[in-house]
């Protein structure tokens, strides 16, 4: 795959990026080269290889999974007009 002037322009187009025609010439070389190089990286044989986390081997640290209220109801209300027993309380709109 390989790009040209108008893709690097709509890229840009579409990203909202201002840029001019000297700077989009020069992406396209960019960004073919870095295309290249991610080609090159498909062709690298992988079979058996372990995916890593890290470039040294270690457990990563995990909490357990429980379900809570977080028991923060109170606090999360505080700041509301109205409240019932840590709900919100919201006028009735009917049109």
């Amino acid at each position: 795959m390989s790009v040209d002037l108008a893709t690097v322009k709509r890229v840009a187009h579409l990203a909202r990026i201002a840029v001019s025609e000297d700077e989009a010439n020069r992406m396209v070389g960019e960004l073919n080269g870095i295309l290249g190089f991610v080609e090159q990286l498909s062709e690298v044989n992988v079979d058996g290889v372990e995916a890593m986390t890290s470039v040294t081997p270690m457990a990563m640290k995990k909490r357990t999974d429980e379900v809570t209220d977080g028991s923060k109801a109170a606090d999360i209300v505080a700041n509301a007009p109205i409240t019932d027993h840590n709900f919100f309380l919201v006028p009735k709109v009917v049109e």
